[in-house]
């Protein structure tokens, strides 16, 4: 009987194991993300404010590929706090996802500990 609990602990346990690995990594590539957009973000406010310090009637130009358009400031703005505010939402999204995965990597934690206090539970008796 003691050889089929081990057993079935031992692969309970790898499960467990794989599940946390898999939640670590996606926790990484979420970290990667926030701070990719959170430098996009901040390169945005500061084309605004750079963009906002200029005289009304200047040209400005926006790529587009591998060309450039000439745009007047308003739209170039606008297009602007669009990408800000684009990036604000993901990273929130990306943030609260990061923390649900975060929560689940802590439950995976607690049952690899419970399962470990089990079978020592069961060896002592």
């Amino acid at each position: 009987m003691s050889m089929t609990v081990d057993v079935e602990l031992k692969k309970a346990f790898t499960e467990l194991q794989q599940k946390m690995l898999e939640t670590t990594q996606k926790v990484k590539l979420a970290d990667i993300q926030i701070e990719s957009l959170k430098r996009s973000r901040q390169r945005a406010d500061l084309t605004t404010l750079e963009i906002k310090a200029l005289q009304e009637n200047t040209m400005t130009y926006e790529s587009l590929g591998r060309m450039f358009i000439r745009t007047p400031i308003p739209i170039v703005l606008e297009n602007l706090n669009t990408r800000s505010v684009s990036c604000a939402e993901q990273i929130k999204s990306l943030e609260n996802n990061k923390a649900f995965l975060e929560k689940s990597m802590k439950e995976s934690e607690n049952n690899l500990r419970e399962m470990v206090q089990q079978r020592k539970e069961k060896q002592e008796k």
